[in-house]
């Protein structure tokens, strides 16, 4: 994609797709080249097949994906249609045989981007980028077994997917919530070929890593335990005693019969007459 020097500060209104690799980091060095491979055969061909010119992309390598931009002249229903049905069947197909499947996050947004001599920039892709590589996104891509979750902004599938179009089932994306960076944001979940999804639900992880915490217990009334049972006095501070022989120490006892305290002897106690 070639801009003049005159529109480098200017920003153009295109769509911007950012795709990312399932779980890259475990490839080695040799099978991540082939991974790169496979997503660069995906994306071109699709790209291809739905006529989608290589004048009309920005291309930028992220190593284990690609962020891209597609100029305003192609319309986004192309794209949320035709080429992903397309990137979807190829992706299939290079997965068939495969021992460790192929998985990718697909997110778009349609925005504001500025073109410089290194890439492209703007709040439009930032958000793409946050979209892809979502907490949501990794675990419905795993929840379903999938080979590719697509996320589109709030604003794209309002203004396009809702509208339907060839190859477009509004009906088969899902919202869900997410906490990005930026602040929270609502996104739309779509895995080709299947119904709307379930979102996993998930649990708040901890701070740096520790395992989650149990949640905190209400203080038990005064005089009551954990479980509502009594919950034991404290004893008094112990008297100390120097003893040699027997002896027996007691508090605030009642007796309601005779009691005998003391060791047995063995003898009949003297009768005093």
């Amino acid at each position: 994609m070639n801009h003049d020097a005159n529109e480098l500060t200017e920003a153009h209104y295109e769509l911007v797709i950012s795709v990312d690799a399932r779980r890259s980091g475990r490839y080695d060095d040799v099978d991540k080249q082939r991974m790169r491979a496979r997503i660069y055969r995906v994306l071109e061909t699709a790209f291809t097949h739905a006529a989608v010119p290589p004048d009309a992309l920005h291309t930028e390598d992220r190593g284990d994906g690609v962020l891209l931009a597609v100029q305003g002249r192609i319309a986004a229903t192309r794209l949320l249609g035709l080429w992903l049905v397309e990137v979807h069947e190829k992706l299939r197909e290079e997965n068939r045989g495969l021992r460790v499947p192929l998985g990718l996050r697909i997110g778009m947004h349609v925005g504001p981007v500025r073109h410089d001599d290194r890439g492209i920039s703007g709040r439009a892709v930032d958000l793409a980028c946050r979209l892809a590589d979502s907490s949501v996104a990794r675990r419905l891509l795993d929840a379903e077994d999938a080979d590719l979750v697509l996320v589109t902004s709030a604003s794209l599938y309002e203004e396009v997917v809702g509208s339907g179009g060839k190859f477009i089932e509004p009906e088969r994306y899902t919202p869900a919530r997410l906490e990005l960076k930026e602040g929270e944001v609502t996104a739309w979940f779509h895995l080709p070929g299947r119904p709307a999804p379930q979102i996993p639900a998930t649990t708040p992880p901890a701070p740096d890593g520790a395992p989650p915490r149990p949640a905190a217990e209400a203080p038990a009334p005064e005089g009551e335990g954990p479980s509502g049972a009594a919950a034991p006095v404290a004893d008094p501070l112990p008297a100390q005693y120097t003893v040699h022989g027997d002896m027996s120490q007691h508090h605030d006892n009642v007796y309601q019969q005779p009691v005998h305290i003391g060791r047995s002897t063995g003898r009949e106690p003297e009768q005093k007459g």
